[in-house]
């Protein structure tokens, strides 16, 4: 019965982590972007931060967070403007990538701050995840929860784990303009996330 609440998790967590998003955009560019160990080393990071995330949806946390205004609008301002950041970064660094050698020069702080902005920079995926799983979890028994949270957070350790191998192994096989291409489509994505989120913050006061 365990296992079954386990695999339904996992369902919903293959769900959950499959859409291209910021994530994703995130975790191919790092695996194009580093050798293995260290594209492993930063995907667990984000990995661990989406763990934390799902877990404050899951409660249902994020919907009360999200019902006060200030911290919305302070979330909406500062997640914005970092992304921005993050995007026009990864746009002027586009070019310099060298294939075999491809080493990007950030840290391990770096790295946890860029996954709090992208698990918890949108508010509104606060809203919807906390409906989402928040919802699933008023379905499950007491001690039905934590099986199905794992399964889960399981998912979601495939999906990046499985997605940094794939993208890390096919970078050799890919040419210098193919790389820069993905370097600036996501980059111009992750952009126009930032500034999204930074005209979502100004049109509350107008």
């Amino acid at each position: 019965m365990l296992l079954q609440v386990i695999l339904q998790g996992m369902l919903i967590g293959f769900a959950y982590s499959a859409p291209i998003g910021m994530q994703n955009l995130y975790i191919f560019n790092n695996a194009l972007s580093n050798r293995l160990s260290k594209a492993f080393l930063y995907a667990s990071v984000i990995w661990l931060v989406d763990a934390v995330f799902s877990l404050i949806a899951f409660l249902g946390v994020g919907t009360l967070i999200m019902q006060n205004d200030f911290i919305k609008l302070a979330v909406m301002l500062i997640g914005g403007l970092i992304v921005s950041y993050l995007g026009g970064t990864i746009i002027r660094t586009a070019n310099a990538v060298q294939l075999n050698t491809i080493e990007q020069a950030t840290t391990l702080g770096k790295v946890f701050v860029t996954a709090l902005v992208l698990s918890f920079g949108n508010p509104q995926a606060l809203i919807d995840g906390s409906l989402m799983l928040g919802a699933l979890r008023g379905t499950l028994a007491d001690r039905e929860v934590m099986p199905f949270y794992g399964g889960v957070i399981l998912a979601t350790a495939i999906w990046f784990t499985g997605i940094t191998l794939a993208f890390n192994i096919l970078r050799d096989r890919l040419s210098k303009r193919f790389l820069v291409w993905i370097n600036l489509i996501s980059g111009f994505i992750v952009l126009l996330y930032g500034l999204r989120l930074i005209l979502e913050f100004i049109k509350h006061f107008f």
